[in-house]
Order: C-alpha cells, then sequence, then structure tokens
C-alpha cells in the first residue's frame, strides 16, 4: 500500500472515530485509533502513517511519535477535513 493511499485511509478513519471540531477539523484520541480493530486491520503501521501525515502538515499531535498505551490519551488533529 503507498503513503498517499495509507494517508486517505486515516483522514477517513479520523472522521469515523473522532469528532467534529465545528472549524473544519477533527480530533481523536491515540488510543482510540490504536484499539479500534478496524483501524489495526487498515494499517500495517499506524504510527509510521501518523508520522507520514504530520509530516505533510495534515494532522498534529503533541511529540514526535505516539506509543500504546503510554500516550493513549494524546489528541491527533486532522488539520482540514478534506
Amino acid at each position: 500500500m503507498n503513503v498517499d493511499h495509507e494517508i486517505e485511509l486515516l483522514k477517513e478513519t479520523i472522521k469515523r472515530l473522532g469528532e467534529d471540531c465545528g472549524d473544519g477539523s477533527w480530533k481523536v484520541k491515540f488510543g482510540v485509533l490504536f484499539h479500534d480493530t478496524e483501524c489495526a486491520n487498515l494499517f500495517e503501521a499506524l504510527v509510521g502513517t501518523l508520522r507520514a501525515a504530520k509530516k505533510r502538515g495534515l494532522i498534529t499531535f503533541q511529540g514526535q511519535m505516539l506509543l500504546s498505551p503510554c500516550h493513549d490519551d494524546v489528541s491527533i488533529k486532522l488539520l482540514n477535513g478534506n
């Protein structure tokens, strides 16, 4: 699977599991993504996909890398829901 396709799947997943912030952005906790069965089946390397999306400026989260369970409460924000 290519990175662009995985990032599109990530955006859809954040919208499915997260909440609308009302300004065109969406947010979800890392733990919600990490522990979701469908998400686990979609992404071979969720953390890598998150890092790629962050590097492209599509999402934001605190820190460089997220690991479960210590970062389960960290919010991931999809900056533009498009």
